[in-house]
């Protein structure tokens, strides 16, 4: 007899019919044998509708009063569908969030759990009840016992910590597609279901806006080691399942807030070929990235910075055995990017560095935590480490700085997050396919170097000009962010550094969701003059596309794919960013959803049925 975690999201308990569905598909797992959790959203749009009344009493609703009002849609819910199943004989009893025993940290309508009190909720399964669950809601410790709210996506966040706490054999999360596919069906209706998929993928994928998933759910999952199935509520497909390494014997206490860096990590065998003044046009990287892949050239890092006048800067890292091929092969393409609309316009010029050194911060609890990037940069910054590169992803941030440097920047991390240090020959992330098709899906094909492709339309872009080159100017921007509570996602630091004054000065831009955007141009046009900063300019209009695949580590040609397909659809990059499983790229927020279809369609991701998401 297995323990099972159920979640169903607000379409699948929509009306009464579908949560008497809900009820038969419950009752019949636990009649094959099993105990069973269900974890519910509110119905429908009901949150929806309570976001709207409070705004019409409201226009800034208090928080803790929101979440008051909120968590009232799953208490509708639990009630019905443990109604439901009495009506089929089936003993359930209805348990909001407090009742349960989710216990979270006192920040209304974002709460992160604590832990959870599972005596009150084990004694009912060990009668034989079906346990129905409030998702999204959690209380605060005895005393104040305040009533929280988890955030979007904060059912799936529910499910899978109860999974974690009660040590359930899985947790099957129900929603409105059959899986997780490789994009949006809503832009690619040929996308395409796949049978698993890693951790570390899907908090890509997750992060990046694909919704089947919360990215908190994940990192629990990955965290915890609990196996992860994502299926249809319509029908009795298998699903996809998201393969988490095995469990570490992380404590349950502190659930969501343990340290958030599991890793610091280092290569030294590395050097950086930088290409400057390229023109600004559709079709360089592909040129330049094509020739490379041509080579058999791995490239590692790829950062292309935002232009200036109507000029860009490329740079990419690659092992030091293959420098040489890859200077030869970006010297001989640099003529050829010459300025053809100006012809007195500076020749693009190539820029080798060989004592670099990459270090890293790796972590699935980075996720949302604004002030993690912050502390790695402080760090290197107390520890007199200039910072040559950034680049980010979801469960990484990584930085180029110089090899004499490393032991240093290394100690101070490995002391600063309180871990030990990853040798350079565990850096690397395996693919994992082999074994998780084999135990998930032993007839699958080969699986491809890119399984998904997420596009967001939901970022601002932020660029300050000319900040001094120099140690702690990283950590005191991206500190004032932290403060501020505003979440970063791509960070591009310019290759180009300008001697002004008497000072080296670079240019860096970095990404943040549209709603802080404004806020956050605000408060650093404030302090930039103080700190010697130049311009602050923000760009709304833009779009970040982004392939996703533990495959394309050591497989050259998959970033010359991407953007030769953006090329050819005339599409111009305006930021490169990469970590060992995903390249993004920023666009024109009005190319989005080309740039989205295009990609897809080039890496062959179409499947042959159609899948149409329900109303």
């Amino acid at each position: 007899m297995a323990l099972i975690v159920q979640k169903y999201g607000g379409t699948s308990v929509g009306s009464v019919e579908r949560i008497q569905a809900v009820a038969q598909r419950v009752y019949k797992t636990v009649k094959a044998g099993n105990s069973i959790v269900v974890v519910v959203s509110a119905m429908g749009k009901t949150t929806d509708g309570l976001v709207k009344l409070a705004t019409e009493i409201s226009p800034n609703p208090n928080r803790r009063e929101m979440d008051m009002l909120l968590s009232t849609g799953e208490q509708v819910t639990i009630a019905l569908l443990s109604m439901a199943l009495q009506e089929l004989g089936q003993p359930a009893i209805s348990m909001t969030g407090a009742q349960v025993g989710i216990v979270t940290e006192a920040e209304h309508s974002r709460a992160r759990i604590l832990h959870i009190e599972t005596t009150r909720l084990t004694r009912h399964i060990n009668e034989g009840k079906v346990v129905v669950v409030a998702g999204f809601q959690g209380t605060t410790s005895a005393g104040e016992m305040e009533i929280t709210t988890l955030g979007r996506g904060g059912s799936d966040t529910s499910a899978v910590a109860i999974a974690a706490a009660l040590r359930a054999n899985f947790c099957e999360i129900y929603t409105d597609v059959p899986g997780i596919l490789t994009t949006d069906p809503r832009l690619v209706a040929e996308a395409q279901l796949m049978d698993a998929i890693t951790c570390n993928e899907m908090l890509e994928l997750a992060s990046l806006g694909a919704k089947v998933l919360h990215p908190r759910a994940v990192e629990i999952a990955r965290n915890y080691g609990v196996p992860l199935v994502v299926r249809s509520s319509w029908t009795d497909d298998p699903g996809t399942w998201v393969i988490s390494p095995k469990p570490q014997g992380r404590s349950l206490i502190n659930l969501e807030i343990a340290r958030p860096v599991d890793h610091v990590e280092f290569d030294t065998d590395q050097a950086k070929v930088a290409l400057l003044r390229v023109p600004d046009k559709p079709g360089v990287a592909a040129r330049l990235f094509g020739e490379i892949s041509r080579q058999k050239v791995d490239v590692d890092l790829i950062i292309q910075s935002i232009h200036e006048g109507n000029s860009n800067d490329i740079a990419f890292t690659v092992t030091t055995p293959i420098l040489k091929g890859a200077e030869a092969v970006t010297a001989a393409i640099a003529p050829a990017l010459r300025s053809q609309s100006n012809p007195k316009f500076d020749e693009a010029e190539v820029m080798v560095e060989h004592n670099i050194a990459k270090v890293s911060i790796a972590g699935a609890g980075m996720i949302g935590r604004p002030g993690v990037a912050a502390k790695m940069f402080a760090t290197l910054a107390a520890a007199g480490v200039n910072i040559q590169m950034i680049s980010t992803s979801e469960v990484k941030v990584s930085c180029v700085v110089n090899a004499a440097e490393c032991d240093r920047a290394v100690s101070a991390l490995c002391t600063a997050f309180e871990i030990e240090a990853k040798s350079k020959g565990e850096l690397l992330i395996p693919n994992p396919f082999t074994d998780v098709i084999n135990r998930v899906s032993p007839h699958s094909s080969p699986t491809p170097p890119v399984r998904g492709v997420a596009l967001d339309l939901n970022q601002a872009r932020l660029a300050i000009r000319q900040l001094p080159n120099r140690p702690g100017m990283a950590a005191k921007l991206f500190g004032l962010l932290a403060q501020h509570n505003i979440s970063v996602d791509m960070i591009i630091q310019s290759q180009r550094c300008r001697v002004i004054n008497g000072v080296p000065r670079r240019d860096i831009a970095f990404t943040v969701s549209q709603l802080d955007g404004e806020n956050a141009r605000e408060m650093l046009t404030q302090v930039a003059a103080e700190l010697g900063w130049g311009e602050v300019v923000l760009d709304s209009a833009i779009a970040k596309v982004s392939i996703v695949g533990a495959g394309m580590v050591g497989q050259p040609g998959v970033a010359a794919k991407m953007f030769e397909a953006l090329a050819q659809q005339q599409i111009n990059i305006q930021m490169i960013a990469t970590s060992e499983i995903k390249i993004s790229c920023v666009v024109a927020q009005e190319q989005g959803v080309k740039a989205l279809q295009a990609i897809h369609a080039a890496f062959g991701l179409a499947g042959s049925e159609k899948f149409v998401v329900p109303a």
